[in-house]
């Protein structure tokens, strides 16, 4: 097997271009958690940063339900986030023609 080190590089070069643009993609990418039928929603883009928190004036007497609700909003924004970053990922990677499931969901 004959292996030429300028391919390496340019591959190298190629992969650092795609993470970029990957990564400019997943800090627009915002994604809802939604907890008690929209009394507690949560934002979070696709860095896993908190970008927004919302909570209705009904959630806010019950500070135990409040806090629930808030956990299953954040739980439900981060699952989603891992699902749509995995999947950018993937598309980057079958682009570059490396194997499915090389990248673990939310990276």
């Amino acid at each position: 097997m004959n292996i030429n080190p300028f391919d390496i590089i340019k591959n190298a070069q190629k992969l650092q271009d795609q993470m970029g643009v990957l990564q400019e993609k997943l800090a627009a990418l915002v994604v809802t958690g939604s907890a008690g039928g929209g009394m507690v929603e949560i934002d979070l883009n696709g860095r896993m940063e908190l970008q927004a928190v919302r909570i209705s004036p009904e959630a806010a007497g019950d500070v135990q339900m409040l806090q629930d609700l808030v956990k299953a909003a954040f739980t439900a924004a981060l699952d989603k986030a891992r699902e749509r970053t995995g999947l950018e990922m993937g598309a980057l990677a079958s682009g570059l023609g490396i194997p499915p499931g090389s990248f673990p969901a939310g990276l």
